[in-house]
């Protein structure tokens, strides 16, 4: 089916699940504009950074996502193993599995939901503290006091602003990708 004249070693339908890829890169082409117009929006990122950021997260908890699959796969039982296979590489649901699939999705909705948000917020920490010139120590009067105070709280603020834009953000393209999904399922009915 793939193969390339000249090269008979590179038959790569037996074994490599083309359709799994490419449906990976569609989504990755679908989130990241869509997360980084929500950064935009919500953050205040210029679309340049948004974007940077958001195809650094995206990217990142992917290949997490197939390196926790690939741990996790050897270990499942031989009939769910065989689903699995029978889905990824030839495209076939057993629709008695409908339960565990939709307990499996929410289980990667919020585990990546968190990757991405945890991952955010240590890109933004790191660059503060690179910005932050080392300053000399001074004593603390009480005016310093209660700035500092205030500056603790609006990091709070901004760390309750930055879980609910992720939320927002990762919320938004699992929404367009299920859209997605369930066309791809209507149309192949």
């Amino acid at each position: 089916m793939f193969d390339l004249p000249g090269f008979p070693f590179f038959d790569l339908a037996p074994v490599f699940p083309l359709g799994a890829v490419l449906f990976n890169f569609l989504f990755f082409t679908l989130t990241i504009p869509v997360e980084a117009y929500v950064m935009t929006i919500r953050l205040k990122f210029d679309k340049r950074t948004s974007i940077f950021y958001s195809i650094g997260i995206n990217l990142f908890s992917g290949t997490l996502g197939w390196v926790i699959f690939f741990l996790i796969e050897p270990i499942l039982p031989i009939g769910l193993k065989s689903e699995l296979i029978s889905f990824v590489f030839f495209d076939q649901f057993n629709p008695s599995l409908r339960g565990l699939v939709v307990i499996t999705a929410f289980i990667i909705f919020f585990a990546t939901f968190l990757i991405k948000f945890f991952l955010l917020k240590l890109v933004l920490l790191s660059l503060r503290d690179l910005s932050k010139a080392p300053q000399p120590q001074v004593e603390e009067s009480s005016t310093n006091r209660r700035t500092s105070r205030r500056g603790t709280n609006r990091f709070k603020l901004q760390n309750t602003n930055l879980l609910t834009t992720m939320l927002i953000a990762n919320s938004l393209s699992y929404t367009l990708i299920s859209l997605i999904m369930i066309l791809r399922t209507i149309r192949a009915n």
